[in-house]
């Protein structure tokens, strides 16, 4: 028989993608479901969507939050913690110090991704196809700017914006100074983290099972390459690029200069998000409530730490793990050194209580 943590997991693997899609044709309600014309396969239903959060149930039974894109929501900008909440509409701001809140910014409709370019925060908003730039100082929208359909991820490159656009299976490029459009770019299904490697953009491609790596200069790409199954979330170690398989239960380990594989190594239930912090690697759990710890070198699990219920998102702060508690609506943050929660701060709208546990 299939256990209730069976069940959130299986459900946040089936539906991530789903939800985007009802995000990207403003679906709220089961009316606007019907007549959105969406459908999902399988033995599934939904019992409602409200305030962007869409509740499912297996087989008519419990009801399991899900998961939409979990690994693009956190960012650091060298002082504090920016998370998006796609309930509220709106991008909070914590001092990585100790957590406060320091403001909660109102931005776009049901924002997603969050990065920062050196001077700005830029969100994605999948519902209004746009990306919003903040001045961090006091989230005054300097300007919102068009790009695909469903925008999800979105990266900065030293002198550019790129944004993920799910539906479309491209990435958009724009000019961090004023917005102007400079390319989209086609990658492939279901397109959704993001990152430049210093050298390279690197696209997770969630339906595609797929990483793609293009130029910054113009686009080209210059490979594809196969992953393990739902791959939601990527990081660079300065020289090789880590990807979080939901589906599989393993982070991949690419050689960034030729996307060779060089491990595959195994975490926990639902990996989802990824991040270096200048010796070791760090995923989440959301399946199996944990976050691991593995050496960037050869991929050794250093440990595995609980105390984080439904991990997605995750970011380093340069000294601190700051992992975002979707079920719990809070952050918490934990010790690089030992994994230690230091502290977890409340978070309005990140998402409802979970069931099935």
């Amino acid at each position: 028989m299939m256990t209730a943590k069976r069940r959130h997991v299986f459900m946040n693997l089936a539906v991530t993608i789903f939800l985007v899609l009802c995000e990207s044709v403003n679906v709220t309600t089961p009316t606007a479901l019907r007549a959105s014309g969406l459908r999902i396969s399988g033995k599934f239903g939904f019992s409602h969507l409200e305030a962007g959060t869409l509740t499912a149930f297996f087989g008519g039974q419990e009801s399991i939050p899900v998961i939409a894109t979990p690994a693009t929501r956190v960012a650091f900008d060298g002082a504090n913690i920016w998370v998006t909440s796609n309930n509220t509409n709106s991008v909070a701001k914590l001092a990585s110090s100790d957590g406060k809140v320091l403001g909660t910014f109102a931005v776009g409709s049901k924002p997603m991704g969050v990065a920062f370019d050196g001077v700005n925060i830029w969100v994605t908003s999948p519902s209004t196809n746009s990306v919003t730039k903040l001045d961090p100082s006091n989230g005054t929208e300097l300007g919102t700017f068009g790009v695909g359909s469903s925008p999800v991820g979105v990266a900065y490159d030293g002198a550019n914006i790129w944004v993920t656009n799910s539906d479309a299976g491209s990435v958009t490029k724009l000019r961090a100074s004023d917005g102007k459009l400079l390319g989209t770019f086609a990658v492939g299904g279901g397109a959704g983290a993001v990152i430049f490697d210093g050298t390279s953009i690197w696209v997770v491609n969630g339906n595609s099972s797929s990483v793609t790596k293009l130029r910054p200069g113009d686009g080209k790409v210059l490979g594809t390459f196969v992953l393990g199954t739902n791959p939601l979330g990527v990081a660079s170690d300065g020289t090789n690029i880590w990807v979080a398989c939901s589906g599989s239960g393993n982070v991949t380990k690419l050689r960034a200069s030729d996307g060779a594989v060089l491990g595959t190594f195994a975490v926990g239930s639902t990996p989802t998000g990824v991040t270096f912090d200048k010796a070791n690697i760090w995923v989440t759990n959301t399946g199996s409530d944990s976050v691991t710890k593995l050496r960037a070198s050869d991929g050794a699990v250093l440990g595995t730490f609980s105390g984080v219920p439904s991990p997605g998102a995750v970011a380093f702060d340069g000294t601190s793990i700051w992992v975002l508690n979707y079920d719990g609506g809070y952050i918490s943050k934990l010790s690089a050194d030992d994994g230690k929660v230091l502290g977890s701060f409340g978070l309005v709208g990140v998402a409802g209580p979970r069931g099935g546990d």
